[in-house]
């Protein structure tokens, strides 16, 4: 019985051997090819050209992406907490990564597959941020790793309010709108204060 349990005990620790030099090689490899995450400190947006008539009338708009750029502290707390809501509700508490949001996801994934259900994605506000300003929109293994360990990188880079900020400023929401204060003019035709 001693046998037994002491080769368990062996085929253990060499498993968990074996699992820990995979993860670090993935992580190893992936790290030297990710791009620069560092220039989200000073990130600013490109800025559109307009066109107005002597008296003030907007003309012509030369921009492809309807943007205004709000900084963190003019953005209402309903606005943000109703984003964290719908995206991320534990935005404040993880490091980059929601790890019970990625079981969640792979558990319910499971049955999704079984049923033909959409999948359900576990990306955090901080993952989204790497995926928008410094990955590609490629669904794949590969970008979800290099995601992740960009977004660990930007949660020691930044603060969370900066993180928030860069997302807000920068998600699409439909009709040609890009962040929320131009996605309040568009829809509800009120500046973001007034929301």
């Amino acid at each position: 019985m001693e046998k037994i349990i002491k080769r368990l005990l062996i085929f253990g620790f060499l498993s968990s051997i074996l699992i820990l030099a995979t993860i670090i090689s993935v992580l190893w490899i992936y790290s030297n090819k990710l791009p620069d995450y560092k220039y989200l400190k000073s990130y600013k947006p490109p800025v559109s050209s307009k066109l107005y008539s002597g008296n003030g009338i907007l003309v012509s708009d030369f921009s492809s992406e309807k943007r205004i750029f709000v900084p963190y502290a003019a953005i209402s707390q309903k606005v943000i907490n109703a984003f964290l809501s719908a995206e991320d509700k534990n935005f404040f508490d993880h490091p980059g990564v929601d790890a019970k949001g990625v079981i969640r996801a792979i558990k319910n994934n499971i049955f999704n597959v079984i049923y033909s259900k959409r999948l359900e994605g576990a990306s955090t506000i901080t993952q989204q941020v790497a995926k928008n300003f410094l990955l590609s929109n490629e669904v794949s293994i590969n970008r979800k790793i290099k995601e992740a360990i960009l977004a660990f990188r930007i949660e020691r880079a930044l603060t969370k309010e900066r993180i928030l900020e860069l997302y807000l400023n920068e998600i699409y929401l439909g009709s040609g709108s890009y962040g929320i204060a131009a996605a309040s003019l568009r829809y509800f035709d009120k500046p973001i204060t007034d929301l």
